[in-house]
């Protein structure tokens, strides 16, 4: 049962971060490349690049490195534009691989609870019938519960998992198509 506790503190803090963060970076994306659009329209460069300053967000970011090259070949463009997303993206996934572990492995450890429940039973037998004692039924409920009640605190814990694990999947999935759609965007922009 401790190792599913801890798992489920785990899950909890990583969820609360992810949620706390996907809503700290939010912005309107459209409204945001208009923005920058219409200042880079005016050749107002450093002005487009104080609202990506302003700005905390990973669009914002990429944008920016795209912006720095407005003068550049669509290629050098294009490239400064991916290094950065290659630093972004993976801030969007962090711990996203360790929601989904614990989402898979909650249940196993529930599973291992099962199978202890169960040999403790079955050991109960033996002894009983080693010493030439009948079984009772209160003999084994220890173990069955025990092996039921692992199994229920596995599934309470990967069930919620798994469905929050999905749906930031969803959710920064979303979020780098946003950053995909945006940055060509400006590249088409900036190369016309």
């Amino acid at each position: 049962m401790w190792p599913i506790l801890l798992c489920s503190v785990v899950a909890l803090a990583i969820i609360l971060e992810k949620f706390w963060y996907l809503y700290k970076i939010k912005i309107d994306t459209q409204g945001f490349l208009s923005n920058i659009l219409n200042k880079m329209k005016h050749h107002q460069i450093k002005e487009a690049l104080q609202i990506c300053d302003n700005t905390k967000s990973p669009i914002s970011n990429i944008l920016k490195a795209g912006i720095l090259k407005y003068d550049r070949t669509r290629a050098q463009i294009k490239e400064a534009i991916e290094d950065a997303s290659l630093y972004e993206v993976p801030r969007l996934e962090k711990n996203l691989s360790a929601l989904a572990t614990i989402a898979h492995v909650s249940p196993l450890l529930g599973l291992l609870g099962t199978v202890a429940g169960m040999v403790k039973c079955f050991y109960a037998i033996q002894i009983k019938a080693t010493n030439l004692q009948p079984v009772s039924p209160s003999d084994l409920a220890g173990g069955i519960w025990e092996a039921l009640l692992t199994t229920v605190a596995g599934l309470i814990v990967a069930i919620p998992t798994f469905v929050a694990y999905n749906y930031l999947v969803s959710r920064i999935n979303s979020f780098i198509l946003d950053m995909e759609k945006a940055s060509t965007e400006l590249v088409n922009f900036l190369t016309e």
